[in-house]
């Protein structure tokens, strides 16, 4: 009945959003001015921040504004995609089937999808249900994430069944590199084990038992009424705008889930508690998983780089940096952390874990700046830690003006050495036609009354105009000036000056990992 209680009263707190806000400590008193300027130096439109301690929300809040231009305000229950933060629910998902004994982390992944296949036959054979989830594969960093971001037409079967075709950048399981599309394989094994979709799995399985009533599995979900927040990004890297809706709805274990602070305080709760819910009406205990599962859920597998952090950031150095299941688990201040991001379209966010304190704190923002939910959290942390007091708003908005001015001294550096007056070696209408790449299919680039448009056959977003840079280069200029993602388009010849092949790369450094044009291996299609 304790634990039942305990539940209520949470709830009841997250629906009045300053009801146990008394447990903040005294430092956080102006913690609402805090944010606010963090909305302002960032230029982020609205913000969504809870903590939860010892059982109990100590906050639950939003601030700003949900679209730019609009009077709705983000509240405790606007919805935001929480894009990676999704991948612990895909974990929690499978260590139920563990629990269930229907499935071992260690079973290999052919055993339950038979046609599974990576591109080395040995990794195919190998590859076990625990290589999905920690970025060891072999694969490099956001390999194939093109066939599903931006949105693509392809199914999640379709691009899983293109794995093959990826080529492995280092050997299997010898480093790090983070991945998207083997969450999408993870789905594809809950589905086959529980003759459910993953998208009923995580309603059924995850948000109905744990409370969280708003969440949604994908943004198809999202109807138009909804109290949910809009993305923006700044165009061209400058002008901030709304950005539409990203429907990722073959991709969704890896990405897909929307929710707000309410919803998350509850899954955060659930989480410090080792799978524990509140009891049944009969008193019976009730967990979304076992404590066992908990453990394997945070157990460090993969290694992960770091380095020591820009003077700024001084403070935040990093003894140990690792992922597990879902998580990424690394420490701060002498305390271990079970923590992930997430990176969507316009909106981006950071859940973090205190397991010893029994702390969880959850940033969710509508706009692509990372260093907002970094100097939010940053804040938090060290005010429950008891901290020396640090401005890591002014820290982080020195790292973020350090990172601009690196993206702009390597596009000058490109410039510098541009030859303007070279052309290129055949005639424009030359280049037109179609270019295949074995992993994601084919790319068009079309002679539109003398100038070249480049069309990606399966996403309708990646549609941009071509201009020449010197010689055989070219730079696509993508219509959608959300994506921040123009890109160098390279031909190469035969010795008779036939195209050989094409090759892309993003030109600003800024540019998400995701868009993964380096990976392409573009080849004419002979009529």
């Amino acid at each position: 009945m304790k634990q039942l209680t305990r539940f209520l009263l949470a709830g009841l707190a997250l629906t009045v959003a300053l009801a146990a806000s008394a447990a903040l400590p005294v430092r956080l008193e102006q913690f609402d001015a805090y944010a606010e300027r963090v909305l302002r130096e960032f230029d982020v439109p609205g913000m969504a921040v809870a903590v939860v301690q010892n059982g109990e929300v100590v906050l639950a809040r939003g601030y700003g504004l949900r679209e730019l231009g609009q009077p709705e305000r983000v509240d405790s229950r606007t919805l935001f995609a929480i894009a990676s933060n999704t991948k612990a629910f895909t974990s929690t998902l499978l260590a139920q089937l563990v629990d269930e004994k229907k499935l071992q982390w260690d079973d290999r992944v052919i055993d339950h999808l038979p046609w599974f296949a990576m591109s080395d036959p040995y990794v195919t054979r190998e590859m076990t249900i625990r290589d999905l989830l920690v970025h060891r594969s072999g694969l490099g960093l956001g390999a194939g994430d093109l066939l599903f971001w931006p949105a693509t037409d392809y199914t999640t079967e379709e691009v899983v069944q293109r794995l093959k075709f990826i080529p492995l950048a280092t050997s299997f399981r010898s480093a790090y590199a983070y991945d998207n599309i083997l969450y999408a394989v993870a789905g594809l094994v809950i589905e086959r084990i529980s003759g459910r979709t993953w998208e009923q799995n995580v309603r059924e399985r995850i948000f109905a038992p744990a409370g969280m009533t708003d969440a949604k599995a994908n943004c198809i979900e999202l109807q138009p009424t909804d109290n949910a927040a809009t993305g923006h990004a700044k165009f061209d890297f400058k002008d901030l705008r709304p950005v539409p809706p990203m429907a990722w709805d073959n991709n969704s274990a890896a990405g897909g889930i929307y929710a707000n602070v309410i919803d998350l305080s509850r899954w955060m709760q659930v989480q410090l508690d080792a799978g524990l819910l509140a009891a049944g009406e009969d008193g019976t205990e009730r967990r979304l998983f076992s404590a066992a599962r908990q453990k394997d859920m945070w157990t460090l597998v993969t290694p992960m780089p770091f380095s020591l952090p820009p003077p700024a950031l001084a403070e935040a150095k990093r003894n140990f940096r690792g992922y597990a299941l879902g998580w990424e688990i690394t420490d701060f201040r002498g305390q271990r952390l079970v923590t992930h991001t997430g990176g969507w379209p316009g909106q981006v966010s950071r859940t973090t874990l205190v397991p010893d304190l029994k702390l969880g704190i959850v940033v969710l923002t509508n706009q692509e700046v990372g260093a907002a939910f970094q100097a939010v959290t940053m804040h938090l942390l060290d005010a429950f830690l008891g901290a020396p007091e640090k401005d890591w708003c002014a820290a982080y908005v020195d790292v973020l003006r350090e990172g601009s001015d690196k993206a702009d001294a390597s596009w000058a550096k490109l410039l510098a050495g541009r030859n303007a007056a070279s052309g290129p070696s055949l005639p424009l209408a030359s280049y037109a036609g179609t270019y295949r790449d074995a992993w994601y299919g084919d790319v068009l680039v079309r002679d539109e009354e003398g100038k070249l448009v480049v069309q990606f056959s399966r996403t309708g977003q990646l549609l941009g105009d071509v201009e020449h840079w010197q010689h055989d280069s070219f730079i696509i200029r993508w219509r959608d000036r959300s994506l921040n993602a123009d890109a160098f388009l390279t031909f190469a010849l035969h010795p008779d000056g036939t195209i050989r092949e094409a090759r892309m790369e993003a030109i600003s450094a800024l540019t998400d990992f995701s868009f993964d044009f380096h990976d392409l291996r573009l080849a004419p299609v002979k009529e």
